[in-house]
């Protein structure tokens, strides 16, 4: 059996040891330096540690026990997780949506003897997958468009979101650049921006540019596509209120308190429902073709327990990397990128049942 850390005990991290343990095929611990995080756990199957990651020793040696660690941290964290797993040759998996971290751990992963791959969620990761296995069936590529929305199903506030996930990764999405290739030349974009509305199974949604969804699906298919963008969706009138707060009121320059804003002001809800949208146009012997795919995902009871859909999606993603790489079916060192993975791999594995 693989003996797998989880570094996070937050909704994310907690949901990832639960499926991973429920498995039976994984000795799960679950770390954080948030003991009464911890606590809110209470399968006794999991294995529980405090764990300070700015304690670069604690942390090595806490990896030296473990084949496989899942980084569930804000992506600030994450360089400091993945330096200790090289150090402790613990293969490394993150859930992180910044482009700057992944960066970083591309250049630790060159001189490391063990595997590292970031984005390992839902966007980045599955979505990009997704998108990179249609790609593969046209002879030319026209536009490749990524859609994801992690959406409250019954929005009742002016902005019609709730906080699902990440208060960190959200602000990050909204506020850093974003890549892109426009007219066959790869670029960054503003986040906010490329504005556009569309209709799903009768429901109406907006969406924008956010940062770090692509994963490396902007290097992969530089040159080969003349159009790529990645776009989060929201009910419409989200963007233009979130602009107002973002730059009219300079809130992206104060993330602290846009964050402190937010989670005071914007109620969670366990009631949501993930939409997952890919749309792929381009050559197919000689004939003009367009291939989509398409989900909604809602929150569920599994093993007994009410989850959140942004937690299967993104957990479960997470998990079933993990479970085809222990299964030989990921390289086993160096710097992995989501689109390695084969699609039917990944859709077939056991973690990914919520996406079908």
């Amino acid at each position: 059996m693989k003996r797998v850390m989880i570094i996070g005990a937050g909704k994310i991290g907690e949901t990832a040891a639960f499926l991973l343990q429920q498995s039976g095929d994984y000795i799960v611990t679950l770390a954080d330096s948030n003991d009464a995080l911890l606590q809110k756990c209470t399968d006794t199957r999991i294995h529980k540690a405090i764990l300070d990651v700015n304690n670069a020793a604690s942390l090595q040696q806490a990896l030296e026990e473990q084949d496989i660690v899942l980084s569930a941290c804000p992506f600030f964290l994450n360089v400091k997780i993945a330096t200790a797993a090289a150090s402790a040759n613990t293969h490394y998996f993150d859930l992180t949506e910044d482009v700057a971290t992944t960066n970083a751990i591309r250049e630790i992963a060159t001189k490391a003897n063990v595997s590292f791959m970031p984005q390992c969620g839902l966007a980045p990761g599955f979505i990009s997958i997704a998108a990179h296995d249609i790609a593969k069936q046209f002879d030319t590529l026209d536009a490749v468009r990524l859609r994801v929305g992690a959406l409250p199903q019954f929005p009742t506030n002016s902005l019609m979101y709730n906080l699902t996930w990440s208060t960190d990764g959200l602000i990050n999405e909204y506020c850093n650049p974003c890549d892109a290739i426009h007219e066959g030349e790869r670029k960054e974009v503003m986040p906010m921006e490329g504005y556009e509305r569309f209709a799903l199974d009768g429901v109406e949604y907006e969406a924008f540019n956010t940062s770090g969804g692509l994963g490396a699906l902007a290097e992969i298919l530089d040159r080969k596509v003349y159009n790529l963008d990645y776009k989060t969706v929201r009910y419409p009138g989200h963007c233009h209120l979130m602009k107002i707060l973002l730059n009219e009121l300079k809130l992206n320059k104060k993330r602290e308190m846009l964050k402190e804003i937010m989670e005071d002001s914007i109620p969670f809800t366990p009631q949501d429902v993930v939409l997952v949208f890919v749309s792929v146009s381009g050559m197919v012997n000689g004939r003009s073709v367009q291939r989509s795919y398409s989900r909604k995902i809602y929150n569920q009871a599994v093993g007994g327990r009410d989850f959140t859909a942004i937690q299967l999606t993104t957990a479960g993603a997470a998990c079933a990397v993990i479970d085809l790489h222990a299964k030989g079916l990921l390289p086993a060192n160096g710097f992995v990128r989501q689109e390695d993975v084969a699609f039917q791999d990944l859709i077939n594995n056991r973690f990914a049942v919520y996406y079908n």
